[in-house]
């Protein structure tokens, strides 16, 4: 069966206790090994994974090695962390499959933006909303005060991707709540 993951703000190899402490790891090693082992027991090695930007800070090389470990094919949403630089590199990852800086898809009638930041989206004159799916924001949780915004950044779900019909759920139930 063919699966489709969110996720985003990995910040694989980021060794800042402000990043890896408010995730509850003691060390930048603790997390990245935390986040491609709940990464790959997830994500089965030909499902896709659209990766809402943030990959990677600090050593290149190191970010690039775990990176190639996470399985998935891989669609990467440029972050503010995702320099020029890192670009090149993800082109180069055999699990890479695209760069962007956003994506649009429907799934049945619920429209969706993916992009690293939250954004307030519109379809129109459709009166149903367009779901702006993101990342940045490092909040542990998937609703903001930004209306039809589901935050997918690992923070929110325990360093571990969004299983794409679980986010469907999440949104259905909160239009049910909210009329």
């Amino acid at each position: 069966m063919l699966n489709i993951w969110l996720t985003s703000d990995t910040h694989l190899n980021h060794a800042k206790p402000f990043i890896y402490e408010a995730r509850g790891f003691r060390s930048v090693e603790e997390m990245n090994e935390a986040i491609v082992e709940r990464w790959n027991k997830v994500v089965g090695p030909d499902d896709i994974v659209y990766h809402l930007g943030d990959v990677m800070l600090g050593d290149n090389e190191a970010g690039l090695k775990l990176l190639k470990s996470l399985n998935g094919h891989i669609y990467i949403i440029l972050g503010n962390h995702d320099s020029t630089t890192r670009e090149f590199l993800y082109k180069d990852c055999y699990n890479v499959y695209g760069i962007s800086f956003g994506y649009r898809m429907k799934v049945g009638k619920i429209s969706l933006m993916l992009s690293h930041y939250p954004q307030l989206v519109a379809n129109g004159d459709d009166p149903k909303p367009v779901y702006s799916i993101h990342g940045h924001t490092h909040s542990k949780d998937r609703w903001s005060e930004v209306p039809h915004t589901y935050n997918v950044n690992m923070d929110a779900h325990n360093c571990t991707p969004v299983n794409l019909e679980d986010m469907i759920k999440d949104i259905k139930e909160r239009m049910n709540k909210n009329g």
